[in-house]
């Protein structure tokens, strides 16, 4: 999971500074009155820090904060994560200036990956990841204070360790290739349990993979096949990638005459919600080397898995 920064009030004043250093060349002299609007809820706050430090700057000019954006000679807000709140405004207010005390895409992209936790959240008992569960469970039309849910969003983030553990994973620190005892016939691994997180609705899928590969001289422990799988698994993903991916890596760092992989799963996203079809599996397959060039290795693979 991110690792979480908590921000002190000093580390707010020095990027506040340094915001306004970026902000004062851009109005002019003449100027005698700047409108900020601030982006709700965060960046509420980061136009004050914003605000009074144009005020102690520049004593002639008078800092408004604005209700809309409409109103505003600059936007501010608390953070750009991803950049989708930027995006939004600058559709709708392109001629509008957008800033941000902590900007991921920019001068703090040293930040991403991390959980960014501000001063006036902590003020106000918000505890970055666990107040968004809190939030999510009043979306739903529930109480996050009744005796049932009060433990659940802790929960949540403690299951998101196990669910979502292949960010902080790469292939390359599982893989132990061995050349002693390498075979030149196919090596399958058939039917492993996987589960994953489509990554546009948050659901599950869950299913079985078959892994194989032709050695060229190198083999891996049938542990490690496992392993790259459950890595790439466990992330938000589509199920036509994983396949992909683990091939990939089969090519990579094995080096191999080739590798497949076919999945078989059932989608909670369709069964749950959308057409609510119970009963529909979905099959992938990504197959390189000479699974996809010899049509006997491809029909010899097929054969082996039942399909």
């Amino acid at each position: 999971m991110a690792e979480i920064r908590e921000l002190t009030w000093n580390d707010i004043a020095i990027k506040t500074s340094c915001l306004c250093i970026r902000i004062l060349p851009t109005i002019p002299l003449r100027i005698d009155q700047v409108r900020i609007y601030g982006v709700p809820r965060g960046g509420i706050f980061a136009a004050i820090c914003v605000a009074n430090y144009l005020r102690g700057t520049r004593k002639e000019l008078d800092v408004v904060l604005v209700e809309t954006p409409k109103e505003a000679d600059i936007i501010i807000d608390d953070i750009v994560d991803s950049g989708n709140t930027r995006w939004k405004y600058h559709k709708e207010y392109g001629q509008i200036p957008f800033y941000a005390l902590v900007d991921k895409t920019f001068q703090d992209s040293m930040l991403k990956g991390t959980w960014v936790s501000f001063p006036w959240e902590r003020m106000q008992n918000e505890q970055g990841p666990l107040e968004n569960v809190r939030r999510l469970i009043e979306y739903i039309g529930d109480d996050p204070k009744r005796e049932g849910l009060l433990e659940t969003p802790s929960r949540v983030l403690r299951s998101y360790e196990t669910l979502f553990s292949g960010y902080k994973q790469n292939p390359e620190d599982v893989i132990k290739v061995f050349e002693d005892g390498a075979c030149n016939e196919m090596v399958l691994l058939k039917g492993v349990e996987f589960a994953s997180f489509c990554e546009h609705h948050i659901l599950p899928f869950i299913g079985q993979a078959h892994i194989a590969y032709i050695p060229n001289g190198k083999v891996i422990g049938v542990s490690k096949l496992v392993r790259i799988l459950e890595i790439y698994a466990r992330r938000l993903q589509i199920q036509e990638r994983i396949g992909e991916q683990v091939t990939e890596c089969l090519m990579k760092y094995l080096q191999p005459k080739g590798a497949a992989c076919v999945l078989s799963a059932k989608h909670l996203c369709m069964s749950c919600r959308g057409v609510e079809k119970q009963h529909s599996t979905m099959i992938t397959s990504s197959l390189k080397g000479v699974f996809l060039e010899d049509a006997r290795t491809r029909s010899e693979f097929l054969s082996m898995i039942g399909k």
